[in-house]
């Protein structure tokens, strides 16, 4: 998981202060631009993790 990429896809809605849409915190997503690379590859890896444990909860990217 070398991509360090935003990982938004403009979901952005909240379950007990986490986003349904990319599995970061509101915290973690205030905080991204100022991350370094090693920073957010955690950050990635920890919200994936949240994704997979939010289970049916997950939304997909809207369409434009």
């Amino acid at each position: 998981m070398g991509d360090t990429k935003n990982p938004c896809i403009s979901v952005c809605e909240f379950e007990e202060r986490i986003c349904i849409g990319c599995g970061r915190s509101k915290d973690e997503i205030k905080a991204w631009k100022k991350m370094d690379k090693p920073e957010k590859r955690d950050v990635l890896a920890e919200a994936q993790a949240r994704l997979k444990a939010m289970g049916g909860k997950v939304k997909k990217k809207k369409k434009r």
